[in-house]
């Protein structure tokens, strides 16, 4: 593996300079493969392609030979489309929040230098965001640590769902390690029931465990933190979500009547402001696909925390050129991930 320079001497000039940046990018890596025991992941060479982790079969999703898990085919997607830097992050099907720790440890080791090792040659154009096993905190604080200080990793990325909660006082010390380190946590969602609990029979068709219950789980992320006090706690944690929060634009209205009138809340938290105040600390990505949806969100949230994301790779990416799209975000997203430096 490549030496890492020291975080010290990291000097991202093109994250400086980039005039559009990509935030929501995820990378699917050789190295990982069979790297959670029996959980895989297991990548098939066989037509249509099946990626498998535990019991559950991705089919028909193009991963080798794809930008993906070819930097060199994803850096030519990038100009082609206009992208200067790109955040890569885990994929959101090999969390492994609900299995046994030992095999989500090694799992996200294994992930992490390798990530960590292809970013190194490509530091100009590409960054990286750590994997943890969120389900064993002690081990999530020390592999976080281990990934900014020692592989040069902007932040760690997990999902929201995993035994426990975010607003859980267990992972009170895993925020308190994000603060001292100065770097944002990334919250995507995963279709549920890849390694834990089976999720709404309803969302088993046409894809709608990604269409609707991404957004689900991201809007009740929204609310657990605002709601469970993590921002309060930690005042100086930032937290960025994927595809707008899901539907926080939408429902804000109620949940924001909710901070003032159910009995759960807080005396803090029912104060006149104290929940825009919240919800303003928050930082969102934008991959929303529609220009209104965009500028609800716009109307609800803090918008010197807007980002720009794609899914790069995927189904969902904007494949036409998104300079202009991108770039009144890229300011946003170095105050994020370059934090002063």
């Amino acid at each position: 593996m490549a030496q890492k320079e020291p975080v010290a001497d990291k000097k991202p000039v093109a994250l400086e300079n980039a005039e559009t940046i990509d935030v929501h990018a995820h990378a699917v890596l050789d190295e990982t493969m069979g790297a959670a025991g029996s959980y895989g992941p297991q990548l098939t060479s066989e037509e249509p392609p099946r990626f498998r982790i535990g019991t559950y079969e991705l089919v028909g999703v193009r991963y080798r030979g794809s930008p993906f898990m070819d930097p060199d085919l994803r850096l030519e997607e990038m100009d082609r489309v206009g992208i200067d830097y790109q955040l890569l992050s885990p994929n959101p099907l090999t969390y492994f929040h609900w299995i046994e720790p030992a095999h989500a440890q090694a799992f996200c080791r294994t992930h992490n230098d390798a990530l960590a090792d292809l970013v190194s040659t490509r530091s100009e154009r590409l960054g990286a965001t750590a994997a943890v096993p969120i389900q064993d905190v002690g081990f999530a604080v020390e592999e976080t640590r281990r990934a900014v200080e020692e592989l040069g990793m902007f932040g760690p990325y997990i999902g929201p769902d995993f035994p426990g909660s975010l607003c859980d006082p267990q992972m009170d010390r895993f925020y308190e390690t994000l603060v001292d380190l100065n770097v944002p946590l990334f919250v995507h969602p995963a279709p549920a029931g890849i390694d834990g609990p089976v999720g709404d029979a309803n969302l088993t068709r046409f894809d709608l465990d990604m269409i609707v219950g991404f957004a689900a789980q991201e809007t009740a992320a929204v609310c657990t933190l605002i709601y469970g006090g993590v921002l309060e706690r930690h005042p100086d944690l930032d937290v960025c979500l994927s595809h707008g929060g899901g539907a926080t634009a939408l429902m804000y209205g109620r949940m924001a009547m909710a901070a003032q009138k159910r009995p759960w809340a807080t005396e803090s938290l029912k104060k006149d402001g104290a929940f825009d105040a919240l919800l303003h600390r928050l930082w969102f990505d934008v991959h929303l696909h529609s220009e209104d949806s965009v500028a609800l969100l716009k109307k609800r949230v803090n918008n010197e925390r807007l980002l720009f994301g794609t899914n790069f790779a995927g189904w969902d990416q904007q494949r036409y050129d998104v300079r202009d799209e991108a770039r009144p975000y890229a300011d946003n997203a170095r105050r994020l991930l370059l934090r002063g430096s």
